[in-house]
């Protein structure tokens, strides 16, 4: 039988809404749509570019737990509300998956709330056992 486990963040969010930061099946990791807040805290900064760093610090620890990182990531999709903060994020994006190069799209749309400048969604397949 395939596993299949919840990652929980801590996020408000999650619980609110009803669902996981990520899910681990077998050996793939979907990692919900991850925005820039910082759980702990539930606080979120005014900048973009500070927001997509908080994502991916966001992202790596539910990777982590999976048994997985950012260089296992395969599919990962943008999500902001103005397209013109995007280009401003390219050198965070660039620093965490330049070398991987995951398949990416980027989508214009709204957010669930106003604060909220990007959120990123990931996919990554776990390593083998070593």
């Amino acid at each position: 039988m395939t596993e299949r486990r919840a990652i929980l963040s801590g996020s408000t969010f999650e619980e609110q809404i009803g669902y996981a930061r990520a899910v681990v099946d077998g050996d793939w990791v979907h990692v919900s749509g991850t925005t820039g807040f910082e759980y702990t805290t539930m606080t979120i900064s005014d900048d973009v570019v500070l927001q997509a760093e908080q994502c991916l610090r966001n992202i790596e620890a539910a990777l982590a737990e999976a048994g997985c990182a950012l260089a296992d990531v395969v599919r990962v999709r943008y999500l902001l509300p103005d397209r013109d903060d995007f280009e401003p994020c390219w050198p965070v994006l660039r620093r965490a998956f330049g070398e991987v190069r995951p398949a990416a799209t980027m989508l214009v749309c709204g957010l669930a709330d106003p604060r909220m400048k990007i959120e990123i969604e990931a996919y990554a397949r776990r390593p083998p056992a070593r």
